[in-house]
């Protein structure tokens, strides 16, 4: 019988390359969505809101495999809570698969906190789970430097690092996740490679054939201290294949 997957999240960046992947492993996919949509593809939509629960008994019942991929700057803790309480009502027992962030451990501010939240609401939950780290998307550090360099005085944190990892490695990584046993908390994934804010926005710049003088800034307050310590960091766990400059050469082209 072909396993049936749920992916929350899956019409974000990470959930559209994480769906094809996991149907090509030969799941049946079913995808939480807050709007309706026809399937396609092989893919199956099911309207649901983690925030408010609607919907959400429905899109669990039958499943085998769960890919938790729905956050959001504030409230993951609670969308978890919501997911794990429907599955528990549905009497199923299906492996849960999450993406949190490295650093989330650290709880040095609210996102982190909402994230170890979550994992926490998971790993208690009684239900089997695998739950893996991943530093900063290549997709918001390039929204960071799109932003901060609208300014005509590009305004940089000092001391800040940044370690990002291509949205295709992290998808490539969950379907692993998915198709393999219940493992707790697993290794961190990260990019292959640490950069200062600086250079990010240098690069950025460089790419897109503009000029901007850069300001150096030293933001204070507990978030930017643990910024500043690289808590956002994994060196020892580099293990993405896609670099920064190969995922601006591509967004850019």
């Amino acid at each position: 019988m072909t396993a049936t997957v749920l992916v929350t999240g899956g019409t974000g960046t990470l959930g559209r390359l994480t769906t094809p992947l996991l149907r090509d492993t030969g799941f049946k996919v079913r995808v939480l969505s807050r709007g309706s949509h026809e399937a396609a593809d092989g893919i199956e939509y099911a309207v649901g809101d983690l925030t408010t629960g609607e919907g959400i008994d429905a899109a669990v019942a039958g499943v085998d495999t769960i890919v938790h991929l729905a956050g959001d700057a504030k409230g993951d803790d609670e969308k978890a809570r919501t997911l794990v309480k429907a599955v528990k009502a549905s009497g199923g027992k299906p492996h849960i698969v999450y993406i949190s962030v490295v650093g989330a451990d650290q709880e040095s501010f609210a996102y982190f906190g909402f994230k170890r939240g979550a994992e926490q609401v998971i790993a208690e939950s009684g239900l089997p789970w695998t739950t893996v780290r991943a530093t900063q998307f290549n997709d918001l550090v390039l929204t960071l430097a799109k932003t901060l360099t609208k300014l005509p005085v590009v305004p940089v944190p000092t001391g800040f690092r940044v370690q990002p990892i291509d949205a295709r490695d992290v998808a490539a990584r969950l379907v692993e996740l998915a198709q393999g046993e219940p493992s707790g908390l697993v290794s961190d994934i990260a990019g292959p490679k640490i950069y200062t804010l600086k250079e990010i926005i240098a690069s950025y710049l460089k790419a897109t054939n503009r000029r901007r003088p850069l300001l150096p800034i030293h933001f204070p307050g507990k978030a930017s201290r643990a910024f500043r310590t690289g808590i956002n960091l994994a060196p020892a766990h580099a293990t993405g294949t896609h670099t920064w400059e190969s995922f601006l050469i591509d967004r850019l082209r």
